[in-house]
């Protein structure tokens, strides 16, 4: 009989890999160049009032020019990247928390969304996408009588 040394944590990886959508937004490390990256998603709060739906996406240290935002059939995405700043040689990290690499969130727009009015701003490392309203006609359900 051979002793195998448990490692309890050793699955983590690959059971976050094959449920991303319980803990999808938790950041995945991986190695690049010697360069520890993550693969991680923006926190988002979504919104409404009687003119707009608003999404915001915390995005710190983030340039505008890294974000790209897309719209296509009703899937409005919101990718880019937050680059790993360059290292000063004369300061040694002791923790680093947070998370470099690419990033997408998408999100389904409503029927009443106006495609054609979309736009997006960026202030205080929150970018804020603005989607107007249309006038949606209120189906009102048919009664069909039985024979």
């Amino acid at each position: 009989m051979s002793l195998i040394r448990w490692e309890p944590f050793s699955g983590m990886d690959e059971f976050l890999n094959r449920m991303p959508g319980v803990l999808g937004r938790w950041p995945r490390a991986y190695e690049a160049n010697a360069n520890t990256l993550f693969d991680w998603s923006p926190s988002v709060e979504i919104s409404e009032n009687d003119i707009e739906y608003l999404i915001r996406a915390d995005l710190p240290a983030v340039r505008k020019e890294d974000v790209h935002i897309t719209l296509d059939d009703s899937m409005l995405t919101i990718s880019g990247e937050r680059k790993l700043r360059t290292e000063d040689k004369s300061e040694k990290s002791h923790r680093v928390e947070t998370a470099y690499g690419k990033f997408s969130r998408s999100f389904s727009l409503p029927e009443s969304a106006d495609a054609a009015n979309i736009r997006a701003e960026s202030k205080d490392g929150v970018i804020t996408v603005r989607v107007a309203k249309r006038k949606v006609e209120v189906k009102k359900p048919t009664e069909i009588k039985v024979q």
